[in-house]
């Protein structure tokens, strides 16, 4: 047991307030700040404190109270369920560690849109996960949905905080409480997953390059397609129709602690391949390296951000003029191209995955 006399009083300060006094930073980076507790490649997270998600680090701090210094004040640079999840980890230590194992499901959920059925938590981390994205949307915007007239996301993230930091306590306690705003997503995905383990999905992997392929009649929320996919980090998705997406997950966006990747591979040279054997109206198109989620697809018109990080579900995918073989062994062949010779460890820089990238041109 934990002296929890050990634990500061602590509270959440805009990010514009980093440097007016010593303040943790979490899911984020910032200069002048007293402790980093971030995932983000490169970030200062100490070695000790390193995990999967921010909200893991912050849990790792919390179980050796000394590690976390003198700070009183918290803060992040946007609002999202991870951030969310260690910042509100930081003001309630102690409520954090009795269910400590639900809140790592939970970050793991909201950044990795991976989810464990198999662990007895998965059902209250849906359910968590689906309240705060149903609060976020109603009550302040979207994910990367901000109106153009709103200030900075590190700057308008902080009534996102205000509002939910007080809450919070009271849906993980009870989360039946918060069932009106979390049904319909939560609905939505549970119907998803048991469409995914019926007859008509198939899936096929290819661990050596890191691809899982999910082919299935129609698109799905994220939460239901990437859970199996857990250990991947590429996936391609094979719908009715001959359309298609194939996505670098966000795992290979961060310093991931629990297992080795290879880096990110640039999509614009396999959209090329692809648009070399595309005769439909419309053309494969690829977001950049350094996106969160870059995605490879065909496109109508141009996604926003709000669209890309949003389900598949709810955004057009459109059909190709190619046969499903025929994309996936494109796919397969430009990854096994560009790892030839390319082992799996931690801690990518940035300027390593650009050189992989960049071997060939």
């Amino acid at each position: 047991m934990l002296d929890v006399d050990l634990f500061l009083p602590r509270h959440f300060v805009p990010f514009g307030q980093l440097r007016r006094q010593p303040t943790i930073v979490v899911d984020s980076t910032g200069l002048g700040a007293a402790l980093t507790l971030a995932h983000w490649r490169g970030a200062a997270t100490p070695a000790a404190l390193r995990d999967d998600t921010s909200a893991g680090s912050v849990l790792r701090a919390l179980r050796q109270p000394a590690a976390l210094g003198p700070a009183q004040a918290v803060t992040a640079n946007h609002f999202d369920i991870d951030g969310f999840v260690g910042v509100w980890a930081l003001l309630h230590p102690e409520l954090a560690l009795i269910h400590e194992d639900l809140l790592r499901q939970l970050a793991v959920l909201g950044d990795f849109r991976e989810i464990d059925w198999q662990n007895p938590l998965a059902d209250t981390a849906l359910k968590l996960a689906c309240w705060l994205n149903a609060e976020e949307k109603t009550r302040f915007y979207e994910p990367f949905g901000a109106p153009a007239r709103r200030r900075r996301e590190d700057e308008a993230s902080a009534e996102k905080f205000a509002w939910f930091l007080p809450r919070f306590a009271d849906i993980l306690l009870n989360p039946e409480a918060g069932r009106t705003a979390w049904e319909p997503e939560y609905a939505r995905v549970r119907q998803a997953v048991a469409a995914l383990q019926g007859p008509l999905t198939e899936r096929r992997s290819y661990a050596a390059i890191g691809l899982a392929v999910v082919q299935t009649p129609a698109p799905v929320p994220y939460y239901a397609l990437f859970g199996p996919t857990a250990g991947f980090d590429w996936v391609l998705s094979v719908y009715d129709g001959q359309r298609y997406e194939l996505e670098c997950k966000y795992t290979t966006w961060i310093d991931l602690e629990s297992r080795p990747t290879l880096p990110r591979l640039p999509l614009g040279p396999l959209a090329a391949r692809l648009n070399a054997h595309e005769t439909g109206p419309y053309r494969w198109v690829a977001d950049p390296l350094t996106d969160t989620g870059p995605l490879l697809r065909l496109a109508g018109r141009p996604l926003s951000k709000a669209e890309r990080y949003a389900d598949p579900d709810g955004r057009p995918i459109y059909a190709s003029s190619l046969a499903p073989r025929v994309v996936e062994a494109e796919v397969v062949a430009y990854l096994q191209e560009g790892y030839e010779g390319v082992e799996s460890r931690r801690y990518w820089t940035w300027a390593e995955v650009r050189a992989v990238g960049n071997r060939d041109k």
